[in-house]
């Protein structure tokens, strides 16, 4: 059994460590502590790892946010990993900051990343994990804030809140969506 986590965001310097990159940012510390690393694949960085001896394909899409389901459609096809099997983690303006909230359908919220894997997998059926990042910005400041970096008092708190995702990661892989949102959401 196989499943393919996919933590959105925007490749280049520019997007590092920004709230929009929340979901590179758990992805990459799920490969770490798992002892592996990301190489350069089709429409992704990708890495293998294991989580309770079963196989679990991380991706970050190079697609860039907005076409995040051309990746995930590919990976999932690519490892012949069922949809169900997929956990996309991404970022999400309308919870507060470092709240997450875990589900296994749902509409994209106006995430124009989820909107893509939407239309690419034709499905609302996948699990998916959202980080709060907050919404501390003046009208039509949107898109700057969700490219800001963290602030000072939010960058203390990040680890904490990241290896809370991690475990969620780790619990949907073990005991599934249904109990992995029992066990995080609300917390």
């Amino acid at each position: 059994m196989k499943f393919l986590i996919a933590g959105l965001g925007n490749i280049g310097d520019e997007f590092a460590n920004t709230r929009h990159n929340i979901g590179f940012s758990i992805a990459d510390e799920l490969v770490k502590t798992a002892d592996s690393a990301f190489s350069v694949s089709r429409h992704a960085m990708t890495a293998e790892i294991k989580i309770r001896g079963k196989k679990v394909i991380v991706i970050k899409p190079s697609t860039y946010m907005n076409l995040s389901g051309k990746a995930i459609s590919y990976w999932l096809q690519f490892e012949k990993i069922p949809v169900e099997n997929l956990f996309v983690i991404t970022d999400d303006l309308a919870l507060p900051f470092g709240k997450i909230r875990i589900r296994k359908t749902g509409s994209d919220g106006g995430h124009n990343g989820l909107a893509h894997i939407v239309e690419m997998l034709g499905t609302i059926q996948f699990a998916r994990l959202r980080f709060g990042i907050g919404s501390e910005f003046e009208r039509g400041g949107q898109s700057g804030y969700v490219l800001s970096r963290w602030t000072p008092e939010e960058e203390k708190l990040l680890p904490e809140r990241i290896k809370k995702c991690m475990d969620a990661v780790k619990f949907f892989v073990h005991a599934g969506i249904g109990e992995t949102m029992n066990r995080f959401n609300n917390k």
